[in-house]
Order: C-alpha cells, then sequence, then structure tokens
C-alpha cells in the first residue's frame, strides 16, 4: 500500500503530452485488463470500453472537445461508454455468461434475475443510462491507478460533446453513449504549467468521518 500511496501522489492530470512517445502495447492491455475486472453493480458491466488509437478519428474529436491538445498528442484515448438503456436482452446476456462460465445454474441467481429484469427493463431509458454511466465511472477510477501503476499519465475528461463524439464513433448505431474520454500517454519534459505544483486534497479530517 506504501507504494500504492506513492503512486497515486505521483499521478495527476497532465496538461501536456510528449506526442512523440506512445504507450507500449503490454501497458496498454494491463490497464484495459484492470478495468475489465473492476466492480459493477450485479456484475452487469454495462458500459464498454473503445480504445481509440486512430489519429484521424482523434483529430475529430479535438473541435467538439474544447480543443485540448492531450486527445492527439496522447498516443490513446479511451473512450468510458454506457449502455443507453437497460434491455431484457443485455440483462440476461450477462446472466446466462455466468451460468455458462460457472458451469451450474443457481436458483437463488436465476431469482435475482428476475428480480432484476422487473426493476431494470420497465424504468425509462434515461433512468437506466444514468445508472449505468455511473458504472463507467468505477472503471475510470480503475483506470487511473492502473495507469498510474505504469507510469502512464491519463487525464480523465467530461469537457466534450458527448453526442458529437457518440456519431464520430458511431456508438448510437450501437446503444452506446460516452461519458468519459481519457487520454493516455506520457508528460511532456516542458511546457505543462500544472507538473511541478505540489498536489493538493482536502485533509483527512475534513474528508473522513469516522462513526465508531
Amino acid at each position: 500500500m506504501t507504494d500504492l500511496i506513492s503512486t497515486l501522489q505521483w499521478r495527476y492530470a497532465a496538461k501536456k503530452f510528449n506526442p512523440t512517445k506512445a504507450v507500449p502495447q503490454d501497458k496498454l492491455d494491463r490497464i484495459l485488463e484492470a478495468v475489465r475486472l473492476t466492480a459493477t453493480s450485479s456484475g452487469l458491466q454495462p458500459y464498454e470500453l473503445i480504445v481509440v488509437s486512430n489519429k484521424e478519428l482523434r483529430e475529430k474529436i479535438v473541435p467538439v472537445a474544447w480543443n485540448q491538445a492531450q486527445i492527439t498528442d496522447g498516443s490513446h484515448l479511451l473512450v468510458f461508454a454506457a449502455w443507453d438503456n437497460y434491455t431484457a436482452e443485455r440483462i440476461n446476456a450477462s446472466f446466462d455468461l455466468v451460468n455458462t462460465e460457472r458451469g451450474f445454474v443457481n436458483e437463488g441467481w436465476e431469482n435475482y434475475r428476475k428480480m432484476i429484469l422487473g426493476a431494470y427493463v420497465p424504468r425509462e431509458a434515461e433512468v437506466n443510462y444514468q445508472h449505468a454511466a455511473r458504472q463507467a465511472y468505477i472503471g475510470v477510477g480503475t483506470a487511473l491507478i492502473a495507469a498510474a501503476e505504469e507510469k502512464v499519465d491519463a487525464t480523465p475528461m467530461e469537457g466534450f460533446d458527448p453526442n458529437a463524439v457518440d456519431e464520430i464513433l458511431g456508438l448510437d448505431k450501437r446503444g452506446l453513449r460516452s461519458v468519459v474520454i481519457m487520454p493516455l500517454g506520457y508528460r511532456a519534459d516542458e511546457g505543462d504549467w500544472l507538473v511541478n505544483l505540489k498536489k493538493v486534497r482536502r485533509s483527512r479530517e475534513n474528508f473522513v468521518t469516522e462513526l465508531k
């Protein structure tokens, strides 16, 4: 844990990337695997992770993302895209996968499936999307920690037009809506006003409440 705390102290939201330095495939794969393995409500994994290394696609995203240069100066752009709705098909596919992988059917698990179907499917699509988006944020946190562990810089961004990004990447046609984008790369040697500034967070006393 000491190493993890030190790693988290090292990371920050890099404002300028070195465009000549790309994230190696093995590091990228471990970051993606960490996100795949992270927690989600009921294990549904109601979002997908889109990895954009194509430079032309990333150049199209820059104008609809406040012209943030990290999108193209980094070597990869992660797009966390949540399900636009919980459907019976999506929920059943998740439960069926568990049964297949574990090799048996559990009565309690099947009752839980019925409960989830009964609670989620009738809800409005926007309500379901908002729930799925909150699950995607768990993956965002995992990606930040995993990237820091690999000494890869990652800058999470909400400053973009989701509808425009969805259209550029064809996410709307896949029943997905972009939630957060995250360029991956390496901080530039110079030109980043934030790089050498002290990391500031609220004190433990002002952040943590212990009820004993």
